[in-house]
């Protein structure tokens, strides 16, 4: 009776042997052990066995298997990784198509040892959750910003304000408040926030780098101010202070090659606004919703 069924794919030589098993591990196949000229590497769904043509198969085998067609079809969960990975590996492709109306991807590999891979698959569907639309009207913001380094805050600023401008805030809800250095950003926000006027609040500053330990007692301080003035007040805090060694890192995170960070900054305060409201509104909904079902219980129970 039969004992095991074994299907597998030869490559001519060591350097193809290695490079296939290196790609095969990359895109997450798990390799087990195995000793001599063969190793097997699985997947969720199926077994791939490699093998290294040796003395011990007899010439009119070898010819045989050469003409064997050599086609692996993997079934990914995200294809655009994949053809990533071939990319990093020099892999060629030597064909690729889409298929719109499911969102899937296919394209084919050729690997070593003249192995063709057929790649199919399609990005699995992010799960359903909460999130804040990016939808400024209604909503009031205050701006923190610093004077110190006001080259690089003063260039964020008008970030911030065109992120919220452009979302649907108008002029007139939008507080600007300055400080004189980030090291007072905490403070202002914190006396902003517990106005319960705002919605959020964007706090914008610029920290570099000196000679001494000035800088890391700042930064450190500013973080955690910030911080806990947004878990404290419960107003979402945007963080748009930078903390840079150099003043031309500074200026890319100001509107150049690094984008502005102040802008960056806005569309956080619109989302986590909009965010705070949609999760009051369904904890709002859940406890009507429980107090609903509480009285239907009560109006079921038989009287004594």
């Amino acid at each position: 009776m039969i004992k095991s069924l074994h299907i597998g794919r030869y490559v001519a030589n060591s350097k193809q042997f290695n490079a296939l098993a290196a790609f095969l591990t990359a895109i997450g196949f798990e390799r087990a052990p195995a000793a001599g000229k063969s190793a097997a590497f699985a997947a969720a769904g199926g077994i791939i066995s490699l093998n290294r043509p040796s003395g011990e198969h007899p010439r009119l085998v070898l010819e045989r298997v050469k003409d064997v067609e050599k086609l692996l079809v993997l079934e990914v969960t995200n294809p655009d990784d994949i053809f990533a990975i071939a990319n990093q590996h020099k892999l060629k492709i030597l064909a690729e198509s889409a298929a719109t109306e499911a969102s899937e991807r296919t394209f084919w590999l050729e690997l070593p040892g003249g192995i063709v891979a057929a790649i199919h698959g399609a990005p699995a569907e992010p799960p359903p959750g909460l999130a804040g639309e990016l939808a400024a009207g209604g909503r009031r913001f205050a701006i923190v910003v610093s004077r110190f380094n006001s080259f690089i805050t003063e260039r964020l600023l008008q970030g911030a304000l065109d992120a919220l401008l452009r979302c649907g805030a108008v002029r007139e809800d939008i507080e600007i408040v300055r400080v004189p250095g980030a090291f007072e950003i905490p403070s202002a926000a914190r006396a902003l926030a517990q106005t319960g006027n705002f919605d959020a609040l964007i706090c914008i500053g610029c920290v570099l780098r000196g000679d001494t330990a000035h800088y890391d007692v700042i930064v450190n301080e500013v973080t955690r101010g910030v911080g806990q003035s947004a878990q404290e007040t419960g107003v979402p805090h945007a963080f748009g202070v930078l903390t840079c060694d150099t003043l031309e890192q500074a200026i890319d995170r100001a509107g150049l090659k690094m984008g502005n960070k102040g802008f960056e900054a806005g569309l956080a305060a619109v989302e986590m606004a909009n965010l705070k409201r949609t999760v009051a509104s369904k904890a709002a909904a859940s406890r009507r919703s429980s107090v609903a079902s509480r009285k239907r219980t009560r109006r079921r129970r038989p009287a004594r």
